[in-house]
């Protein structure tokens, strides 16, 4: 048996020994054993025979064990007998995005889940969202995948293709003979969707490293084969395109993976190939190449970052040599909409300034839902004054410990049907900084749904409109807005409008948040956290915000603080 081939039972053993709530000790060697095995260059079985199986670094006498008995048998009779205890279904959620083995377990112990097809009637009837650490986003991200399992076509957010991504680059970075591994096409584009995931490999035997990819767990079948280019259907649903090429043609084949089509066609026409692969005269022009940017500097141009590779005008900005500084992320030293357990959020302040300290930040906003968002525990006018005095208090104690860190207080105020605020402003004119939001009556026609925005928008103590036009993608379409006329009013009012990270919103989206831009509007790139792992998406904002030609001076949580207080303080 080949080496991948038995790393796969071995990953399959760990899943199932998971599922099963077994030894955690037990798991991690059987993971790690699959990782060794995986990226041995000689064969197993040259190894048994010549100098034995425990002299693999991490193959311990157990797991040699086990070794023996696959290439003597070709199988696992511990691995069959627990895949019998399994039903095979229970197999396939365990490999949905964001299930894993342990919500596998909780979902069949405690709703008697066996397939994927159950799993996702559980979600349509909001039975999901009641366990530990489940909750409606979840439900919807299983229904949408479940979903395009079945078609095996369609669009993933751009989140869930990543994920994957990275668990196979990862993967093959320790196949024997690969050289480099990266992802191309949209996701390395960081579009909001993504059809499917293409990988480029630098290495000189492109078939181990097929059969390498075809025996990942996380991969189904093969779907298509070619000298240098294969496909695979994986498990989750999304599209696998691997090509592998010699080293030296690495960059070309990432460059022309990388897109997009109106871009590289542009390029073709720019400079006379056209119908040609112009990245290998370019290779003759230069030779080996160290990056892309070798490619840029051969066509007489700088580096052209892969998210605006859209042909939006870059090209022609790069050939005049007035490319944006694009934001970058390490620019962002704060967040200004977060949720804490004071309404729906599950971390309590002191969590998240810990968390934002981590990052780097230097200050926060503190946006919890205001009092008429009761499904979201909204706060009463109380409990927010409450809420703001023990912020004032941890403040106090960041200037006695000399901490340069600073909370601000917040409320994120749900922008009525008729365009008033559900907070009184003589509330909002004390507090720091106010998010105002649509979260409700959604079908609205055009010219309300409009009105009522820019009523907020006007609204001297409103800082932010978070998440303008409302949309969840894959779900639920933004709602009838003219957008132009929201973006005007912003400008008059200089009202600050928001990019959501979070990776099934991203809105403003990378196209309005340029109009905006453009219109001199300043923007802010929040996570909208309800929890401490999202506030680590702030990158999916970022990428958007980069998509959008915007640079640190566009965005008002890259100001140290005193210019940002007095930014707030010059709209009110």
């Amino acid at each position: 048996m080949r080496n991948a081939e038995i790393a796969r039972i071995f990953y399959e053993l760990a899943e199932l020994h998971e599922f099963k709530g077994d030894d955690f000790f037990k798991i991690r060697a059987y993971r790690n054993a699959a990782k060794v095995l995986a990226g041995l260059s000689e064969p197993v079985e040259e190894i048994k025979k010549n100098r034995g199986l425990q002299k693999i670094p991490g193959i311990g006498k157990n797991i040699a064990k086990k070794i023996e008995e696959i290439l003597l048998t070709g199988r696992l009779q511990k691995h069959e007998e627990l895949l019998r205890e399994v039903p095979p279904g229970v197999m396939e959620i365990m490999s949905l995005p964001g299930i894993g083995p342990k919500r596998a377990y909780l979902l069949q112990e405690r709703l008697n889940i066996t397939s994927p097809e159950e799993l996702a009637e559980a979600a349509r009837a909001k039975r999901v969202r009641g366990l530990p650490g489940m909750g409606v986003k979840l439900e919807m991200d299983i229904i949408r995948n479940v979903e395009m399992i079945k078609r095996r076509s369609g669009k993933v957010l751009l989140a869930t293709a990543r994920d994957l991504a990275a668990e196979l680059t990862e993967y093959l970075k320790i196949i024997p003979g690969v050289i480099k591994v990266e992802v191309g096409g949209s996701i390395r584009r960081w579009r909001e969707t993504v059809g499917d995931i293409d990988l480029v490999v630098a290495a000189e035997e492109a078939n181990e490293v097929f059969e390498a990819m075809a025996s990942h767990p996380r991969i189904k079948e093969v779907s298509e084969k070619a000298a240098n280019r294969a496909g695979f259907y994986s498990w989750w649903g999304i599209y696998v395109e691997l090509e592998v090429v010699p080293e030296e043609m690495f960059f070309p084949a990432l460059h022309k993976s990388t897109g997009s089509k109106a871009h590289l066609s542009r390029l073709q026409e720019k400079f006379g190939v056209k119908g040609v692969d112009f990245t290998r005269l370019v290779m003759e022009r230069t030779g080996i190449m160290h990056g892309e940017e070798d490619i840029y500097a051969a066509l007489g141009m700088p580096y052209i970052p892969p998210e605006i590779r859209e042909d939006r005008g870059e090209i022609e900005c790069a050939l005049k040599d007035s490319l944006p500084q694009l934001v970058k992320q390490g620019d962002i030293v704060g967040d200004l909409h977060i949720h804490t357990s004071w309404s729906d959020g599950v971390a309590s302040i002191e969590q998240v300034v810990q968390r934002a300290k981590e990052k780097g930040y230097k200050y926060l906003a503190i946006t919890d839902h205001s009092q008429s968002l009761k499904i979201a525990k909204g706060l009463s006018l109380e409990k927010l004054k409450e809420q703001h005095r023990e912020i004032a208090l941890l403040n106090e104690k960041f200037d006695e410990n000399n901490e340069e860190f600073r909370i601000l207080t917040g409320i994120e105020a749900d922008i009525l049907p008729g365009g008033e605020l559900d907070c009184p402003d003589e509330i909002l004119e004390k507090t720091d900084l106010v998010v105002a939001s649509v979260h409700r009556a959604f079908k609205q026609d055009r010219e309300k749904m409009t009105g009522r925005i820019i009523s907020a928008i006007k609204n001297k103590n409103v800082d932010i409109i978070g998440h303008a036009t409302g949309r969840l993608l894959g779900r639920r379409d933004g709602y009838a807005l003219d957008m132009e006329r929201v973006l005007d009013a912003a400008a008059a009012c200089g009202t600050i409008l928001e990019i959501n990270s979070s990776p099934d919103r991203l809105d403003l989206n990378d196209v309005n948040a340029r109009s905006a831009k453009a219109k001199g509007i300043k923007i802010a790139v929040n996570t909208d956290a309800h929890d401490l792992k999202r506030m680590d998406e702030m990158p999916y904002g970022i990428a958007v915000a980069r998509r959008a030609w915007l640079g640190a001076g566009d965005i008002v949580n890259t100001m140290p603080l005193d210019k940002l207080l007095a930014y707030l303080d010059k709209k009110n």
